[in-house]
């Protein structure tokens, strides 16, 4: 590839997915960085390096440099961004990319000019943010420039972003520092607490895809062997966990997410509220496969839920069709740009 091209980056605290334009996703890589501590030079990055969680020497650090939806190492950030994009563009590009990001709705101007900053370094000749809701509701297929609601709710890996969308922008939002990555610590927390055994971030992943549940009453015949460090005696040990404690763990999580999803719904207006119990909450982002999750907000909201059908890659399709549509979007005031 060597011309510029247009690409859509969800830049996702689990996750970096990168979409260009007419070739599709095209990226999809944990947001994950090895780093040789003493020279600080790039030992892997991507899913290499997220094997390596939990297993480095001494010598190596393992760094997810995002952090709750925002950037929490930047200098790594823009290290793990340049690798990513010229991976994407290759090395022999004639044209710096447009690239179009997306991010949470709560975060600040100073942590958006950090994100913009990031891929400028990493090479882009112009970047763009677009508010992760918004582009999920892209990405999801929905109508949003019409003069109807319509709501989506994207979990991602650190943050969980809630909307209610109408005429190409967001009317009511709301976004939390809950995630799926808050799944996986509060299996950690529970292992811990109840078990007494300490097991690592991987460990904690697996065992949210084998028996998480945020309905447990159609997984009460599920099990999981799960390994780790006994913290009495010190030594490994196996035990047996049930998908109903799966659910006792992630309970406070998954209730927080119901309950940001209550406080957008009440402050959306009538009209649009119609719109919503007509045509029901999108999910989408990782978070969305956790399972049950839709029939638990549906039993509480009393709305039709929908799981959008590719959720995790919704964000970055979506960034990459507001590329197509900047005047729309410009319009709107949801992306901004950088020259």
């Amino acid at each position: 590839m060597v011309f510029g091209e247009d690409i859509g980056i969800d830049l996702g605290t689990a996750s970096v997915l990168v979409y260009v334009k007419n070739k599709g996703i095209v990226l999809n890589e944990s947001s994950v960085v090895a780093i040789e501590k003493q020279t600080g030079q790039l030992i892997a990055v991507g899913e290499e390096a997220r094997q390596m969680l939990g297993r480095t020497p001494g010598s190596i650090v393992a760094i997810r440099p995002m952090r709750e939806g925002v950037i929490a190492d930047y200098e790594v950030t823009e290290r793990m961004l340049k690798y990513f994009i010229s991976k994407v563009i290759g090395s022999k590009a004639l044209f710096k990319p447009r690239v179009m990001i997306g991010i949470p709705s709560g975060v600040t101007g100073v942590e958006q000019r950090a994100v913009k900053q990031a891929a400028i370094a990493a090479g882009a000749k112009q970047a763009f943010l677009i508010e992760e809701p918004l582009a999920a509701a892209l990405g999801a297929g929905l109508e949003i420039s019409e003069p109807r609601g319509s709501m989506v709710v994207d979990i991602g890996g650190g943050t969980t972003d809630i909307a209610v969308l109408s005429l190409g922008s967001i009317v009511t939002s709301k976004s939390i520092r809950i995630g799926g990555d808050n799944f996986d610590a509060s299996l950690i927390r529970y292992m811990r607490r109840y078990h007494n055994l300490l097991i690592g971030e991987r460990t904690a992943e697996q065992m949210k895809k084998d028996i998480g549940t945020a309905y447990p009453q159609k997984r009460e015949h599920l099990t999981a062997e799960i390994r780790g460090r006994d913290l009495v005696s010190g030594l490994p040990r196996t035990i047996t966990v049930t998908a109903r404690e799966a659910f006792e763990a992630i309970k406070e999580a998954v209730e927080s997410i119901l309950s940001a999803t209550k406080e957008v719904l009440e402050k959306t207006p009538p009209e649009l509220s119609s719109d919503i119990m007509d045509k029901g909450i999108v999910l989408t982002g990782g978070g969305a496969l956790l399972h049950g999750l839709d029939k638990y907000l549906s039993e509480h909201t009393h709305l039709p839920i929908y799981i959008a059908e590719n959720p995790i890659q919704c964000v970055a399709m979506g960034t990459a069709k507001a590329l197509i549509n900047l005047d729309v979007l410009a319009k709107a005031h949801s992306a901004k740009n950088v020259r």
